[in-house]
Protein backbone atom coordinates (compact mmCIF):
# COMPACT_ATOMS: atom_id res chain seq x y z
CA UNK A 1 0.00 0.00 0.00
CA UNK A 2 2.68 2.94 0.59
CA UNK A 3 5.83 4.07 1.31
CA UNK A 4 7.77 7.44 2.03
CA UNK A 5 7.45 8.44 -2.10
CA UNK A 6 4.00 10.23 0.10
CA UNK A 7 6.09 13.09 1.07
CA UNK A 8 8.40 12.89 -1.69
CA UNK A 9 5.77 14.08 -4.33
CA UNK A 10 4.75 16.56 -1.78
CA UNK A 11 8.11 18.31 -2.30
CA UNK A 12 8.34 18.52 -6.11
CA UNK A 13 4.45 18.56 -6.85
CA UNK A 14 2.74 19.91 -3.95
CA UNK A 15 2.96 23.15 -1.98
CA UNK A 16 5.99 23.30 0.52
CA UNK A 17 6.15 23.05 4.17
CA UNK A 18 9.04 24.00 6.46
CA UNK A 19 9.75 22.44 9.43
CA UNK A 20 7.16 22.62 12.22
CA UNK A 21 4.22 23.55 9.97
CA UNK A 22 1.03 21.35 9.52
CA UNK A 23 1.83 19.29 6.15
CA UNK A 24 -1.55 17.68 6.61
CA UNK A 25 -3.43 21.48 6.30
CA UNK A 26 -1.21 21.95 2.47
CA UNK A 27 -0.83 18.45 1.46
CA UNK A 28 -3.05 15.61 2.63
CA UNK A 29 -1.19 12.24 2.80
CA UNK A 30 -2.54 10.11 0.61
CA UNK A 31 -5.11 12.31 -1.17
CA UNK A 32 -2.54 13.58 -3.50
CA UNK A 33 0.00 11.16 -2.75
CA UNK A 34 -1.71 7.34 -3.61
CA UNK A 35 1.42 6.20 -3.59
CA UNK A 36 1.49 5.81 -0.11
CA UNK A 37 -2.05 4.55 1.15
CA UNK A 38 -4.10 1.14 0.90
CA UNK A 39 -5.76 1.37 -2.59
CA UNK A 40 -9.60 2.42 -2.26
CA UNK A 41 -12.16 -0.19 -3.74
CA UNK A 42 -13.40 3.32 -6.02
CA UNK A 43 -9.88 3.54 -7.32
CA UNK A 44 -10.27 6.78 -7.23
CA UNK A 45 -9.45 10.04 -4.74
CA UNK A 46 -12.95 11.98 -3.76
CA UNK A 47 -11.62 14.50 -6.46
CA UNK A 48 -11.77 11.79 -9.31
CA UNK A 49 -8.07 11.36 -9.40
CA UNK A 50 -6.91 7.58 -9.90
CA UNK A 51 -5.56 5.87 -7.04
CA UNK A 52 -3.49 2.25 -7.36
CA UNK A 53 -0.53 1.02 -6.90
CA UNK A 54 1.10 -2.92 -7.04
CA UNK A 55 1.01 -4.96 -4.00
CA UNK A 56 2.34 -8.38 -4.27
CA UNK A 57 1.09 -9.96 -1.21
CA UNK A 58 0.71 -12.89 1.29
CA UNK A 59 -1.76 -13.21 3.66
CA UNK A 60 -1.88 -15.90 6.30
CA UNK A 61 -5.14 -17.89 7.77
CA UNK A 62 -5.66 -18.98 11.14
CA UNK A 63 -8.81 -19.62 13.43
CA UNK A 64 -7.00 -19.73 16.02
CA UNK A 65 -8.03 -16.90 18.52
CA UNK A 66 -5.25 -14.85 18.79
CA UNK A 67 -4.28 -14.76 15.02
CA UNK A 68 -5.79 -11.76 14.30
CA UNK A 69 -4.31 -9.23 16.38
CA UNK A 70 -0.89 -10.42 17.51
CA UNK A 71 1.92 -12.05 15.54
CA UNK A 72 5.83 -12.71 15.49
CA UNK A 73 7.87 -12.73 12.49
CA UNK A 74 11.39 -12.80 11.31
CA UNK A 75 13.19 -10.38 9.02
CA UNK A 76 16.69 -10.37 7.03
CA UNK A 77 16.60 -7.28 4.82
CA UNK A 78 18.59 -7.65 1.79
CA UNK A 79 22.29 -6.48 0.40
CA UNK A 80 22.21 -4.37 -2.36
CA UNK A 81 23.93 -5.33 -5.91
CA UNK A 82 27.89 -4.15 -5.69
CA UNK A 83 27.01 -2.71 -8.92
CA UNK A 84 25.75 0.68 -8.73
CA UNK A 85 23.21 1.62 -10.91
CA UNK A 86 24.05 3.78 -13.97
CA UNK A 87 21.93 6.00 -15.73
CA UNK A 88 21.96 4.17 -19.37
CA UNK A 89 20.20 0.97 -17.09
CA UNK A 90 23.37 -0.73 -17.73
CA UNK A 91 24.38 -0.82 -14.04
CA UNK A 92 22.87 -3.18 -11.32
CA UNK A 93 19.11 -2.62 -9.63
CA UNK A 94 18.64 -1.67 -6.03
CA UNK A 95 15.63 -2.83 -4.24
CA UNK A 96 14.68 0.73 -4.22
CA UNK A 97 14.45 0.84 -7.90
CA UNK A 98 12.10 -2.21 -7.86
CA UNK A 99 10.19 -1.00 -4.67
CA UNK A 100 9.54 1.92 -2.96
CA UNK A 101 8.53 -0.02 0.54
CA UNK A 102 7.79 -3.61 2.09
CA UNK A 103 5.60 -3.59 4.79
CA UNK A 104 3.44 -6.36 7.75
CA UNK A 105 -0.34 -5.65 7.55
CA UNK A 106 -3.49 -5.95 10.17
CA UNK A 107 -7.08 -4.89 10.19
CA UNK A 108 -7.32 -2.27 12.79
CA UNK A 109 -10.89 -0.33 14.82
CA UNK A 110 -11.10 2.97 13.31
CA UNK A 111 -14.59 4.40 14.43
CA UNK A 112 -14.31 7.84 12.28
CA UNK A 113 -13.78 5.69 9.31
CA UNK A 114 -15.77 3.89 6.25
CA UNK A 115 -18.85 2.14 6.30
CA UNK A 116 -20.09 3.60 9.35
CA UNK A 117 -18.50 6.28 11.54
CA UNK A 118 -19.54 6.94 14.83
CA UNK A 119 -20.30 3.30 15.68
CA UNK A 120 -18.01 1.61 18.36
CA UNK A 121 -15.77 -0.84 17.63
CA UNK A 122 -15.18 -3.77 19.82
CA UNK A 123 -11.42 -4.90 19.44
CA UNK A 124 -10.00 -8.48 18.59
CA UNK A 125 -13.42 -9.48 18.24
CA UNK A 126 -14.52 -11.68 15.40
CA UNK A 127 -18.14 -10.57 16.18
CA UNK A 128 -17.46 -7.60 13.63
CA UNK A 129 -17.46 -9.85 10.63
CA UNK A 130 -19.52 -8.77 8.59
CA UNK A 131 -19.09 -9.64 4.28
CA UNK A 132 -22.51 -10.71 3.16
CA UNK A 133 -23.83 -8.77 0.23
CA UNK A 134 -27.82 -9.49 1.30
CA UNK A 135 -29.07 -6.81 2.50
CA UNK A 136 -31.42 -8.41 4.60
CA UNK A 137 -28.24 -10.48 6.39
CA UNK A 138 -26.91 -9.37 9.78
CA UNK A 139 -23.71 -9.73 8.40
CA UNK A 140 -24.40 -7.35 5.00
CA UNK A 141 -21.15 -5.90 4.58
CA UNK A 142 -22.96 -2.78 4.43
CA UNK A 143 -23.78 -2.83 8.56
CA UNK A 144 -19.93 -3.16 8.89
CA UNK A 145 -18.18 -0.75 11.90
CA UNK A 146 -15.54 1.36 11.14
CA UNK A 147 -11.64 0.18 9.77
CA UNK A 148 -8.66 0.93 9.63
CA UNK A 149 -5.74 -0.79 8.01
CA UNK A 150 -1.90 -0.84 9.49
CA UNK A 151 1.35 -1.01 7.57
CA UNK A 152 4.58 -1.81 9.61
CA UNK A 153 6.54 -0.39 6.15
CA UNK A 154 10.62 -0.71 5.85
CA UNK A 155 12.29 1.79 3.49
CA UNK A 156 14.94 1.48 1.06
CA UNK A 157 18.31 3.25 1.29
CA UNK A 158 20.74 4.43 -1.30
CA UNK A 159 18.09 6.85 -3.06
CA UNK A 160 16.72 10.51 -2.88
CA UNK A 161 16.80 11.65 1.05
CA UNK A 162 13.73 11.77 3.35
CA UNK A 163 10.93 13.13 3.13
CA UNK A 164 11.17 11.48 0.05
CA UNK A 165 12.15 7.46 -0.33
CA UNK A 166 15.42 6.91 1.55
CA UNK A 167 16.30 7.28 5.44
CA UNK A 168 20.53 6.96 4.44
CA UNK A 169 22.94 6.36 2.05
CA UNK A 170 22.97 2.17 2.87
CA UNK A 171 20.76 1.97 6.21
CA UNK A 172 16.94 0.74 6.52
CA UNK A 173 14.35 2.07 8.44
CA UNK A 174 10.76 1.75 9.42
CA UNK A 175 7.30 3.18 10.19
CA UNK A 176 4.13 2.81 11.80
CA UNK A 177 1.38 3.76 9.75
CA UNK A 178 -2.54 3.44 10.13
CA UNK A 179 -4.91 4.64 7.64
CA UNK A 180 -8.78 5.28 7.51
CA UNK A 181 -11.25 6.42 4.94
CA UNK A 182 -13.06 9.67 6.17
CA UNK A 183 -16.68 8.47 4.19
CA UNK A 184 -20.02 6.65 4.77
CA UNK A 185 -21.59 4.34 1.54
CA UNK A 186 -23.39 8.39 0.59
CA UNK A 187 -21.05 11.08 1.91
CA UNK A 188 -17.52 12.25 2.55
CA UNK A 189 -16.46 14.64 5.14
CA UNK A 190 -16.56 18.25 5.35
CA UNK A 191 -14.20 20.24 2.68
CA UNK A 192 -11.96 21.41 5.19
CA UNK A 193 -11.00 17.51 6.52
CA UNK A 194 -11.09 16.52 2.71
CA UNK A 195 -8.59 19.61 2.12
CA UNK A 196 -6.26 19.25 5.15
CA UNK A 197 -6.65 15.67 5.80
CA UNK A 198 -7.73 13.63 2.56
CA UNK A 199 -10.84 11.47 2.40
CA UNK A 200 -8.25 8.73 3.08
CA UNK A 201 -5.57 9.83 5.97
CA UNK A 202 -2.87 8.56 8.02
CA UNK A 203 -1.22 8.51 11.03
CA UNK A 204 2.80 8.20 10.29
CA UNK A 205 5.37 7.63 13.11
CA UNK A 206 9.31 6.18 12.56
CA UNK A 207 9.99 3.45 14.81
CA UNK A 208 12.57 4.76 17.41
CA UNK A 209 14.69 3.49 19.83
CA UNK A 210 12.68 5.44 22.53
CA UNK A 211 8.91 3.97 21.42
CA UNK A 212 8.06 7.96 21.38
CA UNK A 213 7.19 9.88 18.00
CA UNK A 214 10.23 12.26 17.01
CA UNK A 215 7.49 14.58 15.63
CA UNK A 216 3.57 14.74 15.74
CA UNK A 217 1.83 11.60 14.30
CA UNK A 218 -1.62 13.06 13.79
CA UNK A 219 -3.31 13.62 10.33
CA UNK A 220 -3.85 17.56 11.07
CA UNK A 221 -0.84 18.15 13.16
CA UNK A 222 2.22 16.35 11.07
CA UNK A 223 4.72 18.37 10.23
CA UNK A 224 7.71 18.17 8.12
CA UNK A 225 9.64 16.99 10.72
CA UNK A 226 7.15 13.80 11.27
CA UNK A 227 8.31 12.60 7.68
CA UNK A 228 12.23 13.23 7.67
CA UNK A 229 14.39 11.07 10.24
CA UNK A 230 15.92 12.15 12.81
CA UNK A 231 19.29 9.95 12.99
CA UNK A 232 19.03 10.37 17.41
CA UNK A 233 15.87 8.82 17.54
CA UNK A 234 14.92 6.62 14.60
CA UNK A 235 16.14 2.86 14.87
CA UNK A 236 18.79 2.29 11.90
CA UNK A 237 19.41 -0.87 10.30
CA UNK A 238 21.87 -2.44 8.53
CA UNK A 239 21.84 -4.51 5.09
CA UNK A 240 22.08 -7.65 5.71
CA UNK A 241 20.71 -7.71 9.50
CA UNK A 242 17.98 -10.29 10.91
CA UNK A 243 15.20 -8.81 12.88
CA UNK A 244 12.67 -9.81 15.15
CA UNK A 245 9.14 -8.16 14.17
CA UNK A 246 6.35 -8.43 16.56
CA UNK A 247 2.76 -6.63 15.98
CA UNK A 248 0.36 -7.21 18.87
CA UNK A 249 -2.41 -5.39 20.81
CA UNK A 250 -1.48 -3.73 24.64
CA UNK A 251 -4.10 -1.81 26.48
CA UNK A 252 -2.45 1.26 25.36
CA UNK A 253 -2.77 0.88 21.75
CA UNK A 254 -1.37 -1.84 19.17
CA UNK A 255 2.66 -2.30 19.60
CA UNK A 256 4.84 -2.63 16.52
CA UNK A 257 8.31 -3.23 18.12
CA UNK A 258 11.61 -4.42 16.05
CA UNK A 259 15.10 -6.23 17.59
CA UNK A 260 17.61 -6.35 15.38
CA UNK A 261 19.56 -9.47 16.42
CA UNK A 262 22.61 -8.63 14.47
CA UNK A 263 23.46 -5.08 16.12
CA UNK A 264 21.93 -5.55 19.55
CA UNK A 265 19.56 -2.26 18.76
CA UNK A 266 15.73 -1.95 19.11
CA UNK A 267 12.75 0.22 18.48
CA UNK A 268 9.25 0.33 18.84
CA UNK A 269 5.96 2.28 18.68
CA UNK A 270 2.73 2.57 20.25
CA UNK A 271 -0.54 3.63 18.23
CA UNK A 272 -1.61 5.38 21.57
CA UNK A 273 -3.25 8.36 22.65
CA UNK A 274 0.11 9.44 24.84
CA UNK A 275 2.05 8.90 21.61
CA UNK A 276 -0.33 11.44 19.96
CA UNK A 277 -2.24 9.53 17.89
CA UNK A 278 -5.97 10.44 16.71
CA UNK A 279 -8.55 10.14 13.93
CA UNK A 280 -10.51 13.15 12.11
CA UNK A 281 -14.19 13.26 13.41
CA UNK A 282 -16.77 12.65 10.48
CA UNK A 283 -18.56 15.62 10.58
CA UNK A 284 -19.92 15.94 6.72
CA UNK A 285 -21.71 19.62 7.54
CA UNK A 286 -18.82 21.02 10.09
CA UNK A 287 -17.30 23.98 8.57
CA UNK A 288 -13.99 22.94 10.24
CA UNK A 289 -12.28 19.80 10.88
CA UNK A 290 -11.70 18.54 14.15
CA UNK A 291 -9.76 15.41 15.27
CA UNK A 292 -9.62 13.50 18.67
CA UNK A 293 -6.85 11.61 20.43
CA UNK A 294 -7.57 7.64 19.56
CA UNK A 295 -5.55 4.56 20.50
CA UNK A 296 -5.95 2.27 17.76
CA UNK A 297 -6.33 -1.88 18.20
CA UNK A 298 -6.80 -4.89 15.99
CA UNK A 299 -9.88 -5.08 14.16
CA UNK A 300 -10.05 -9.31 14.64
CA UNK A 301 -9.43 -12.25 16.68
CA UNK A 302 -8.47 -14.14 13.76
CA UNK A 303 -7.29 -14.22 10.35
CA UNK A 304 -9.23 -15.34 7.33
CA UNK A 305 -11.28 -15.18 4.13
CA UNK A 306 -13.98 -13.21 5.89
CA UNK A 307 -11.65 -11.03 8.35
CA UNK A 308 -11.07 -7.40 5.38
CA UNK A 309 -11.36 -4.20 5.18
CA UNK A 310 -14.45 -2.69 3.47
CA UNK A 311 -12.88 0.29 1.52
CA UNK A 312 -9.86 -1.53 0.25
CA UNK A 313 -9.07 -3.09 -3.16
CA UNK A 314 -7.40 -6.45 -1.59
CA UNK A 315 -8.65 -8.60 1.02
CA UNK A 316 -6.00 -8.88 3.50
CA UNK A 317 -6.01 -8.99 7.30
CA UNK A 318 -2.49 -10.58 8.87
CA UNK A 319 -0.97 -10.33 5.81
CA UNK A 320 3.03 -9.17 4.11
CA UNK A 321 3.13 -7.03 0.76
CA UNK A 322 5.77 -5.79 -1.01
CA UNK A 323 5.14 -1.86 -3.04
CA UNK A 324 6.43 -2.37 -6.48
CA UNK A 325 5.97 -0.35 -9.89
CA UNK A 326 7.53 2.95 -8.47
CA UNK A 327 10.49 3.83 -10.16
CA UNK A 328 11.66 4.46 -14.18
CA UNK A 329 14.54 6.11 -15.28
CA UNK A 330 14.86 9.91 -15.84
CA UNK A 331 17.35 11.53 -17.61
CA UNK A 332 16.70 15.12 -16.45
CA UNK A 333 13.94 16.30 -14.08
CA UNK A 334 12.25 19.99 -13.99
CA UNK A 335 12.43 21.96 -10.85
CA UNK A 336 8.26 21.28 -10.65
CA UNK A 337 9.00 17.20 -10.33
CA UNK A 338 8.05 16.32 -13.92
CA UNK A 339 10.43 14.82 -16.37
CA UNK A 340 11.44 16.56 -18.90
CA UNK A 341 14.20 13.56 -20.48
CA UNK A 342 12.69 10.20 -20.47
CA UNK A 343 15.05 7.90 -19.51
CA UNK A 344 15.93 3.96 -20.33
CA UNK A 345 13.05 1.84 -21.54
CA UNK A 346 10.87 4.83 -22.68
CA UNK A 347 10.56 6.63 -26.34
CA UNK A 348 8.46 9.52 -25.34
CA UNK A 349 7.45 10.85 -21.72
CA UNK A 350 3.88 9.88 -20.53
CA UNK A 351 1.46 10.61 -17.74
CA UNK A 352 3.19 9.09 -15.14
CA UNK A 353 6.59 10.68 -15.53
CA UNK A 354 5.91 12.82 -12.44
CA UNK A 355 7.32 12.79 -9.18
CA UNK A 356 10.42 12.87 -10.53
CA UNK A 357 14.18 13.39 -8.84
CA UNK A 358 17.74 14.19 -11.11
CA UNK A 359 21.01 11.69 -9.85
CA UNK A 360 22.38 14.90 -7.81
CA UNK A 361 19.59 14.31 -5.68
CA UNK A 362 20.27 10.76 -4.57
CA UNK A 363 22.55 9.99 -1.46
CA UNK A 364 24.23 7.19 -3.05
CA UNK A 365 23.02 5.15 -6.23
CA UNK A 366 24.08 8.23 -9.26
CA UNK A 367 20.61 7.89 -11.23
CA UNK A 368 17.71 10.00 -12.09
CA UNK A 369 13.96 8.71 -11.80
CA UNK A 370 10.36 9.06 -11.41
CA UNK A 371 7.94 7.13 -8.51
CA UNK A 372 4.93 7.95 -9.49
CA UNK A 373 2.60 4.46 -10.19
CA UNK A 374 3.99 2.85 -13.35
CA UNK A 375 0.54 2.16 -15.29
CA UNK A 376 1.83 1.17 -18.50
CA UNK A 377 4.35 -1.33 -16.20
CA UNK A 378 7.27 -0.60 -18.39
CA UNK A 379 9.48 0.47 -15.36
CA UNK A 380 12.40 -1.43 -13.14
CA UNK A 381 9.47 -2.64 -11.28
CA UNK A 382 8.53 -5.05 -14.30
CA UNK A 383 11.41 -5.91 -16.36
CA UNK A 384 14.19 -9.17 -15.35
CA UNK A 385 16.25 -7.29 -13.11
CA UNK A 386 15.18 -8.59 -9.96
CA UNK A 387 17.30 -11.63 -7.97
CA UNK A 388 16.86 -14.90 -9.12
CA UNK A 389 16.45 -13.32 -13.18
CA UNK A 390 19.36 -14.73 -14.02
CA UNK A 391 20.28 -18.41 -14.67
CA UNK A 392 24.23 -17.93 -13.74
CA UNK A 393 24.40 -16.80 -9.85
CA UNK A 394 27.48 -15.43 -9.70
CA UNK A 395 26.30 -13.11 -12.35
CA UNK A 396 23.23 -12.34 -10.90
CA UNK A 397 24.12 -11.31 -7.22
CA UNK A 398 26.71 -8.69 -9.56
CA UNK A 399 23.56 -6.68 -11.12
CA UNK A 400 20.40 -7.35 -8.90
CA UNK A 401 20.00 -6.59 -5.35
CA UNK A 402 19.33 -9.74 -3.00
CA UNK A 403 15.84 -10.25 -2.04
CA UNK A 404 14.48 -9.66 1.72
CA UNK A 405 14.07 -12.86 3.57
CA UNK A 406 11.35 -13.49 6.03
CA UNK A 407 9.40 -16.22 8.16
CA UNK A 408 5.49 -17.22 7.90
CA UNK A 409 4.24 -15.60 10.86
CA UNK A 410 3.97 -17.34 14.29
CA UNK A 411 0.68 -16.29 16.72
CA UNK A 412 1.68 -17.33 20.35
CA UNK A 413 4.55 -19.75 18.88
CA UNK A 414 2.08 -21.35 16.53
CA UNK A 415 1.87 -21.49 13.32
CA UNK A 416 -1.02 -20.16 10.81
CA UNK A 417 -3.03 -22.67 8.94
CA UNK A 418 -3.24 -21.58 5.38
CA UNK A 419 -2.02 -18.68 3.54
CA UNK A 420 -3.06 -17.07 0.01
CA UNK A 421 -1.20 -15.04 -2.63
CA UNK A 422 -2.98 -11.71 -3.64
CA UNK A 423 -1.70 -9.54 -6.04
CA UNK A 424 -4.12 -6.33 -7.22
CA UNK A 425 -3.00 -6.00 -10.93
CA UNK A 426 -6.90 -5.68 -12.10
CA UNK A 427 -7.45 -2.73 -9.84
CA UNK A 428 -4.22 -0.99 -11.50
CA UNK A 429 -4.61 -2.20 -15.00
CA UNK A 430 -6.91 0.08 -17.58
CA UNK A 431 -10.23 0.39 -17.62
CA UNK A 432 -9.69 -0.33 -21.35
CA UNK A 433 -7.94 -3.34 -20.89
CA UNK A 434 -9.52 -4.94 -17.72
CA UNK A 435 -12.96 -4.52 -16.96
CA UNK A 436 -14.75 -3.92 -14.04
CA UNK A 437 -15.85 -7.65 -14.21
CA UNK A 438 -12.24 -9.28 -14.81
CA UNK A 439 -12.72 -9.37 -18.51
CA UNK A 440 -9.83 -8.47 -20.47
CA UNK A 441 -7.53 -8.97 -16.89
CA UNK A 442 -4.45 -10.63 -17.62
CA UNK A 443 -1.34 -11.57 -15.20
CA UNK A 444 1.36 -10.18 -16.19
CA UNK A 445 -0.34 -7.16 -16.53
CA UNK A 446 0.10 -5.79 -20.13
CA UNK A 447 3.72 -3.99 -20.85
CA UNK A 448 5.30 -6.29 -18.88
CA UNK A 449 8.03 -8.03 -19.24
CA UNK A 450 8.81 -9.89 -16.05
CA UNK A 451 6.40 -9.95 -12.54
CA UNK A 452 8.26 -11.28 -9.36
CA UNK A 453 6.94 -14.46 -7.51
CA UNK A 454 7.50 -15.36 -3.97
CA UNK A 455 9.04 -18.56 -3.31
CA UNK A 456 10.52 -20.73 -0.21
CA UNK A 457 14.09 -21.71 1.14
CA UNK A 458 15.39 -23.86 3.38
CA UNK A 459 18.43 -24.03 5.57
CA UNK A 460 20.97 -26.78 6.56
CA UNK A 461 19.14 -26.67 10.13
CA UNK A 462 15.47 -26.57 9.13
CA UNK A 463 13.47 -24.02 8.70
CA UNK A 464 11.82 -22.03 6.04
CA UNK A 465 11.22 -18.72 4.71
CA UNK A 466 9.96 -16.54 1.75
CA UNK A 467 11.46 -14.71 -0.65
CA UNK A 468 10.88 -12.40 -3.99
CA UNK A 469 11.92 -12.50 -7.35
CA UNK A 470 12.82 -14.88 -10.48
CA UNK A 471 13.08 -18.62 -10.24
CA UNK A 472 16.88 -18.62 -9.77
CA UNK A 473 17.62 -17.82 -5.99
CA UNK A 474 20.10 -19.99 -5.00
CA UNK A 475 18.21 -22.29 -2.13
CA UNK A 476 15.04 -21.98 -3.55
CA UNK A 477 12.45 -25.17 -2.84
CA UNK A 478 9.48 -23.91 -3.94
CA UNK A 479 8.63 -21.52 -6.96
CA UNK A 480 4.73 -22.17 -6.93
CA UNK A 481 3.87 -22.84 -10.48
CA UNK A 482 7.18 -20.75 -11.34
CA UNK A 483 5.20 -17.93 -12.93
CA UNK A 484 3.20 -15.31 -11.71
CA UNK A 485 -0.17 -16.26 -13.30
CA UNK A 486 0.53 -20.00 -11.41
CA UNK A 487 0.83 -18.21 -8.36
CA UNK A 488 -1.52 -15.72 -7.47
CA UNK A 489 -3.92 -17.81 -9.39
CA UNK A 490 -7.55 -16.86 -10.89
CA UNK A 491 -9.35 -13.79 -10.49
CA UNK A 492 -11.26 -12.68 -7.53
CA UNK A 493 -14.83 -11.01 -7.47
CA UNK A 494 -15.37 -9.16 -3.98
CA UNK A 495 -18.10 -7.36 -2.80
CA UNK A 496 -18.27 -3.86 -2.18
CA UNK A 497 -21.37 -1.80 -0.15
CA UNK A 498 -20.30 1.18 -2.87
CA UNK A 499 -18.93 4.67 -1.62
CA UNK A 500 -19.30 8.26 -2.99
CA UNK A 501 -17.51 7.65 -6.01
CA UNK A 502 -18.18 4.36 -6.89
CA UNK A 503 -20.85 1.68 -6.93
CA UNK A 504 -22.31 -0.95 -4.63
CA UNK A 505 -21.81 -4.38 -6.84
CA UNK A 506 -18.99 -7.02 -7.00
CA UNK A 507 -16.08 -6.25 -9.00
CA UNK A 508 -12.39 -8.15 -9.54
CA UNK A 509 -9.67 -6.10 -7.94
CA UNK A 510 -7.32 -8.97 -7.10
CA UNK A 511 -5.96 -12.66 -8.28
CA UNK A 512 -6.32 -14.78 -5.59
CA UNK A 513 -4.79 -18.44 -4.66
CA UNK A 514 -5.74 -19.79 -1.40
CA UNK A 515 -3.56 -23.24 -0.57
CA UNK A 516 -5.31 -25.71 1.69
CA UNK A 517 -2.18 -25.72 3.86
CA UNK A 518 0.87 -23.21 4.92
CA UNK A 519 3.90 -24.70 2.44
CA UNK A 520 6.44 -22.75 4.25
CA UNK A 521 5.77 -23.29 8.60
CA UNK A 522 7.93 -21.38 10.71
CA UNK A 523 9.74 -22.79 13.62
CA UNK A 524 10.71 -19.13 14.99
CA UNK A 525 13.94 -18.39 12.91
CA UNK A 526 15.13 -17.59 9.70
CA UNK A 527 17.06 -20.94 8.31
Amino acid sequence: MSALVVVAAALVAGPQASSGSPVGSLDPLCERHPTSCPDPSSRQDYEGGYVGHDEPALLFYSDRSGSGNSNTWQLRLPREAPTLPRQDGTGGTWNFQRSVAFWFGMDLCETQSYPNPGVPCTPDSDTNIKDSSDHTAPDWMGNHVGTGFLELQFYPPGWVPEPNVSCDPTRWCAAMVVFGLSATRTQVNNADCLNRAGEEWADFAFITRSGRPQAPPDPLGATAATFTPDPAQVLYMDAGDTLQISVHDSAAGLVNSISDLTSGQSGSMTASVANGFAHPLFQPSAATCTQEPYAFHPMYATSSEHTIVPWTAHTYNVSFSDEIGHFEYCDRANVQGSCVNPGVGETKKDADDTACFNAGDSLLAPVGGCIATDRDFDGTSYQPDWSGTLADPAQDRLVHSASFQFTSPRTNGRNYSRMAFEVDMPAIEPLSVCALDGTGCVNPPPGAQFYPIYSTRSGPSGGCAWQEGGTFIPGTTNTFGGTSAAEYGPTLATYYPGDPGFPEGTFVDNFRNVLAGNPCPSNGRLP
